[in-house]
């Protein structure tokens, strides 16, 4: 079945009369998770977000239409993991302006970035982007900040941890190896205690803190944890999707 608010799954023939008010883009990363989930983790989930949230979104009357995921991110913390891939955010930057180029010259003014992956840091991007094309309203979304993780997991972590490992039972269950398999995602931190404080950041050289490349111990993931944790994320960010496509951007504060 052809889903019209999915790019990749629509055509000429309904898109030469089409008028969409919201553009979504997912971009994830491809790099390794933990012993065992798959390097496309952050673009399966990432994608499968993106197109269940915009469905919703479409079913209540939202024209919104999903761009085709990018897959690779900032991984420059990880030079030394095996084919984890890197763009670099000028990289990112160069993308994002030919990307946001064709949208501003086909009339659809509102974009939002969906991050799927911790290593993409947009702020100052999508800051320089907004001087460059001021009629566009630029927006990125943090799905895994959508809902209150400790709702739905014992022991979130922040990479291939419970969370990831119970999304990706649930929605790619055949990429994940057996659990005799999978490490525990213990993460060194750093022995100056304002960095895990959190009010002074440096990145982690990855293969540094965890033996796994994991971060977060997954033992208690199971495939209901991720569907009931999908769903809730999924249903938020359709009503965030709508609430957007249907917004007057010039009368957005009060």
């Amino acid at each position: 079945m052809i889903r019209p608010y999915i790019l990749a799954d629509t055509n000429w023939k309904h898109l030469k009369d089409a008028k969409f008010d919201l553009a979504v883009l997912p971009w994830a990363a491809t790099e390794a998770h933990n012993y065992h989930l798959p390097y496309a983790t952050d673009s399966i989930e990432g994608t499968a977000i993106a197109e269940e949230s915009a469905k919703i979104a479409w079913n209540k009357g939202a024209k919104v239409i999903v761009l085709p995921t990018i897959p690779f991110g900032v991984n420059t913390g990880q030079p030394d993991i095996y084919l984890d891939m890197n763009l670099n955010p000028s990289t990112q930057f160069a993308i994002l302006k030919d990307i946001i180029a064709v949208l501003n010259r086909q009339g659809i003014y509102k974009f939002m970035i969906m991050n799927s992956h911790g290593g993409n840091d947009w702020k100052s991007i999508v800051r320089e982007l907004g001087l460059l094309y001021p009629k566009m309203f630029i927006c990125v979304s943090n799905w895994p900040a959508t809902v209150d993780r400790k709702q739905y997991f014992k022991d979130p972590g922040d990479h291939a941890d419970e969370m990831e490992t119970s999304l990706i039972l649930h929605l790619a269950p055949q990429l994940v190896l057996p659990k005799k398999d999978w490490g525990e995602g213990t993460e060194k931190k750093n022995k100056i205690k304002a960095f895990s404080d959190g009010w002074v950041w440096t990145e982690r050289p990855w293969s540094k803190i965890s033996k796994d490349t994991g971060t977060g111990n997954p033992k208690a993931a199971t495939k209901e944890k991720g569907e009931r944790f999908f769903n809730a994320i999924c249903k938020k960010m359709g009503q965030l999707l709508f609430d957007i496509a249907q917004a007057d951007i010039d009368n957005l504060y009060e």
